[in-house]
């Protein structure tokens, strides 16, 4: 839906129901990311295994029977962002990628996915 038929849609929706916009829950989907904190989230929590640029080669990777993703790699660099916050929230089984839900909120997820897709779009 593009912004100004959204805009004019809420504000139809405020006329009618003013209570009910109040108690509807807002989702992290609902702002854009904040990519300086999804920085500072990659290189806190991501960065040892999947690098500083992305690309799976981060200092803790060596030791993994499983290598970490290289978002740089075709495979990655297709998944929808559903599938990469899924990975993200839920983990790989049978894999070092565990879950992060619980340990990051929903805001930190969707931004550490726009730094991941920064990083897939940057050369080596």
């Amino acid at each position: 839906m593009n912004t100004p038929l959204r805009l004019r849609l809420a504000g139809f929706l405020l006329l009618l129901a003013p209570t009910t916009l109040a108690t509807t829950p807002l989702y992290a989907q609902d702002y854009p990311p904040d990519l300086a904190r999804g920085k500072a989230v990659y290189a806190r929590d991501c960065q040892s295994c999947h690098g500083d640029k992305g690309h799976g080669d981060g200092p803790a990777a060596a030791s993994l029977k499983v290598s970490p993703a290289d978002f740089h790699r075709i495979r990655s660099f297709l998944k929808s962002d559903e599938e990469l916050l899924r990975t993200i929230e839920h983990g790989v089984v049978f894999s070092p990628m565990h879950s992060w839900r619980g340990q990051l909120t929903d805001g930190e997820m969707q931004d550490v996915l726009a730094h991941i897709r920064l990083l897939s779009q940057q050369g080596p």
